[in-house]
């Protein structure tokens, strides 16, 4: 009995610990210049980490684009066809910058418009490290990140060097060579 009592204890320690062992979320993004993989930080920004699950569970960023490019700044897609159509999204998710989270090069944060929270499925990825984007900003809110590339940061380089011009309807910074995002998967 003795020598059960610590089997038992340990299981439940390990129930008990649940979340602690939970492995981390990583999607894989394909790209038409290469591959990216990032991790999610659930912990920090759970509600954002679930509103992007949702689109890419749907298959809602396969055929999208980076629209916005911007070198030593960021590069910004998934909310766009390749003819610049934008794509209808889903109800807004509230801001969560406020997470501790950073916007230093190669983490991937919401992008939205000035109300802070109006993030959906666009989303960009840092070039450079962006302390300016991070809470409180300078609205008071900043840009959540959600994650970080653990993969692939050549490919956020290539797509970052891409030439970029503006487009009629106020598209600003838009590659001329399209960037696809093929698909955006869990691993």
């Amino acid at each position: 009995m003795h020598a059960i009592r610590p089997l038992i204890l340990a299981s439940l320690l390990l129930i008990g610990s649940g979340s602690l062992l939970a492995a981390p979320i990583k999607v894989l993004m394909q790209t038409s210049l290469g591959d990216i993989s990032l991790q999610l930080d659930a912990d920090k920004a759970p509600k954002t980490v679930e509103n992007f699950l949702r689109y890419v569970d749907k298959g809602f960023y396969d055929g999208t684009i980076f629209h916005r490019v911007i070198y030593d700044f960021m590069i910004q897609g998934g909310g766009f066809d390749r003819d610049l159509n934008k794509k209808q999204t889903l109800a807004p998710v509230r801001n969560e910058a406020k997470n501790g989270l950073k916007n230093d090069r190669g983490s991937i944060a919401m992008a939205r418009t000035a109300d802070p929270h109006s993030a959906t499925a666009q989303f960009f990825i840092n070039h450079a490290d962006n302390n300016n984007l991070d809470h409180p900003s300078f609205d008071g809110w900043g840009y959540t990140v959600f994650g970080k590339v653990i993969d692939g940061m050549d490919v956020v380089d290539k797509i970052a060097e891409q030439a970029t011009e503006d487009r009629p309807g106020g598209l600003q910074n838009v590659p001329k060579k399209t960037v696809v995002i093929k698909s955006i998967k869990r691993l």
